[in-house]
């Protein structure tokens, strides 16, 4: 019998030595990753997106210092805030804020329930119109509505149909609540389905052998879906008040005034009246604060721990006869509405050349080929493009970056750096983007960037900054998760074997992050294509993104180019989410596949 020697022969102490000076070398460099990076990152964070927000803020309460006015302190700014048109547009916005929260926790609260603890037919394509929804810019739907039923819409001109009616309704606070709620259940619907896939049925069985009907064991499983249903509604009402699509579209056509829509103009007249303005930006965010602490106070002191080690897992209950009916057709009659019905009225307008009598030549493509020939349409296309992949690639390295640094100064050991960048990136997320759009505005247009020779304000880089400052944020807090489950011993392990940084980090971290790295990616870039609000203000002179050529080729009632413009743009998103997809899966290894599976 032999001896496999290499087995038994025991590791020359140089090697021992050599290995435990890399690894001392690994926690030095470690440690001063974590002693620089926080610091640094928050700096730069600071002054990149919230110093500008900072500023603009600061003149509601101080217009002298920012040459604004004659007062050191004042708070006149908000007394013009809270009176005439302005205030009614803040009422509004608290309103129909409350209103979209509710609707869309109801109908994601349900669409979780049924999704995740049902079996019911196409599930897989029902989940698909969420994402879809979740991708589609707010205005797309608030377009698609408005152009359906305006009196020379789409159900006059195909239809012949004049629903006065359904105008009254569409063209008002109810539509507005719709659009903003509809647009607001994937949100609801991801807060839920979380806690939701935890739920065992051990609850729901103890009640059922108690006697509970249907009802009763329905209201205990809702009982314990509070925590989810408490940022739903907190979620969806952020995004509600800070939303500028539907208050530059809808709402300007219905006269129904948004606060996000009136900051705009404030800062956008002549002159622009900025106190004013930054007045209504604390407002929006002591709403979005409100709708936190209304949250905490909601689950404080209660514990919703439902989980243990007994607790079973849900089996998913198959849907037959009239039960599936009525779940089919209330996921008809909802995506039929949120999507359906939007896409119809873009998609019909772009295809209508003509208004008055209908006939075989209402319909052409004239409207896309113009889209196509004349380079003053296709250039807004191809900005927005190529402003899209910039801020998505640059968002992901940052946002790998950050996530990375808080993931390692995670736990009892989180120091003061980590927290302040963490508390950073968390109020960013919940900043309107039409305040940080203020912010830059104002910023860059002091006289004090000229005497330090900042030259930014109008040109196409400051629209960059203010895209990538508004993805940033997000894109981080979507690959904390990912970064957190991994240990440092991989990484050293690694680097002990001989592998350099680059080889360790592609052949240790990467393969469990590749999925999340992607879907950020694609994500970012989805949304920084149809960006309304920052490029609504930031974009400089002759050279304006896809989403502000197509809202003023709309306002100037061009609705064919416009809405055929906005077709192209989703039908490219789809393309480059579709074509990512297909080339990670032909491009990554069988290995990347098979973790994924796990």
């Amino acid at each position: 019998m032999t001896t496999n020697k290499s087995v038994l022969a025991p590791v020359p102490l140089s090697r021992t030595r050599e290995g435990g000076r890399m690894n001392a070398r690994l926690r030095r460099g470690g440690r001063a990753v974590s002693l620089l990076g926080g610091p640094l990152a928050a700096v730069a964070v600071g002054l990149i997106l919230l110093a500008p927000v900072a500023g603009f803020l600061l003149v509601a309460i101080s217009p002298r210092a920012f040459g604004q006015g004659s007062s050191w302190f004042s708070l006149a700014s908000f007394h013009s805030a809270l009176s005439g048109t302005m205030s009614q547009a803040l009422l509004n916005t608290a309103l129909t804020g409350v209103g979209a929260a509710v609707l869309a926790a109801v109908i994601g609260t349900a669409l979780a329930l049924l999704l995740g603890r049902t079996k019911v037919l196409g599930g897989g394509v029902w989940r698909l119109g969420i994402w879809a929804l979740l991708l589609a810019p707010s205005y797309l739907e608030a377009l698609g509505w408005t152009r359906l039923v305006e009196p020379d819409g789409v159900l006059v001109q195909i239809f012949g149909i004049n629903a006065g009616w359904l105008r009254s309704l569409v063209m008002g606070p109810v539509g507005v609540i719709w659009v903003l709620g509809s647009r607001g259940v994937p949100f609801a619907f991801l807060a839920v389905s979380g806690v939701v896939a935890g739920l065992g049925r051990d609850f729901e069985d103890a009640a059922r052998v108690h006697g509970a009907g249907t009802w009763s064991r329905l209201r205990i499983t809702i009982g314990m879906l509070a925590p989810g249903l408490w940022a739903a509604l907190a979620i969806v009402f952020a995004e509600a008040i800070s939303d500028y699509g539907v208050a530059a579209t809808l709402g300007a056509d219905a006269r129904f005034p948004l606060a996000t829509f009136s900051l705009a103009a404030a800062v956008t007249n002549f002159p622009a009246d900025y106190p004013t303005a930054a007045a209504v930006g604390w407002l929006l965010m002591l709403l979005v604060v409100f709708a936190m602490l209304a949250q905490r106070a909601a689950t404080r002191g209660r514990s919703y721990a439902v989980l243990s080690g007994r607790t079973r897992p849900v089996s998913q209950v198959p849907l037959r006869g009239r039960r599936s009916a009525a779940a089919l057709a209330g996921l008809g009659v909802f995506f039929l509405l949120a999507l359906g019905v939007p896409t119809l009225g873009v998609v019909s307008a772009s295809m209508l050349g003509q208004f008055g009598a209908l006939s075989a030549r209402s319909f052409t493509l004239d409207n896309y080929r113009q889209v196509f020939q004349q380079s003053s349409l296709l250039a807004p296309v191809m900005l927005s493009l190529r402003l899209a992949v910039i801020t998505a690639t640059v968002a992901l390295i940052g946002g790998v970056l950050v996530a990375r640094f808080l993931a390692r100064s995670g736990g009892k050991g989180r120091g003061k750096a980590a927290g302040v960048l963490d508390l950073l990136m968390l109020g960013a997320v919940a900043l309107p983007s039409i305040v940080l759009g203020a912010g830059y505005i104002f910023t860059y247009n002091l006289p004090l960037m000229n005497t330090l020779g900042i030259h930014l304000y109008g040109t196409l880089t400051l629209l960059t900054i203010g895209l990538l400052a508004g993805a940033l944020p997000a894109a981080s807090r979507l690959l904390v998760g990912s970064f957190s489950q991994l240990q440092d011993s991989m990484l050293a392990a690694a680097r002990v074997h001989g592998a350099g940084t680059a080889r360790a980090w592609s052949t240790t971290v990467l393969p469990l992050v590749s999925r999340g790295l992607l879907w950020t990616w694609l994500l970012t870039f989805a949304d920084r294509f149809l960006e309304l609000p920052l490029a609504s203000m930031l974009y400089p002179p002759g050279q304006q993104p896809l989403s502000v050529g197509v809202t003023k080729l709309i306002v100037n009632y061009d609705f064919g180019v416009g809405t055929a413009s906005l077709v192209v743009a989703c039908a490219g998103i789809l393309l480059v989410i579709g074509l990512g997809l297909a080339l990670f899966r032909l491009l990554a290894p069988a290995g990347w596949h098979r973790l994924e599976q796990r």
